[in-house]
């Protein structure tokens, strides 16, 4: 997990993201930050999830449990 905590934190422009943190909390999260979110879900974990997903997931770690959820082998 530490890995893809780091994505996020890469796409977010921070230092550093918790599990717990909520993705709508920092000032970062928009359209954008969604859709970089989104190409690197498919790019390094296989998992296609659109936007209407992202409705259900509040923390970084509802993120990593989805992803994890649907991830392809």
């Amino acid at each position: 997990m530490k890995e893809f905590l780091q994505r996020i934190a890469t796409i977010l422009e921070v230092d550093a993201v918790g599990a717990s943190d909520e993705l709508r909390a920092f000032a970062q999260w928009d359209s954008l930050a969604l859709l970089s979110t989104i190409a690197m879900l498919d790019g390094e974990y296989r998992v296609n999830l659109t936007a209407a997903d992202f409705e259900n997931i509040r923390t970084v770690d509802d993120l990593w449990n989805t992803v994890q959820a649907r991830k392809r082998p």
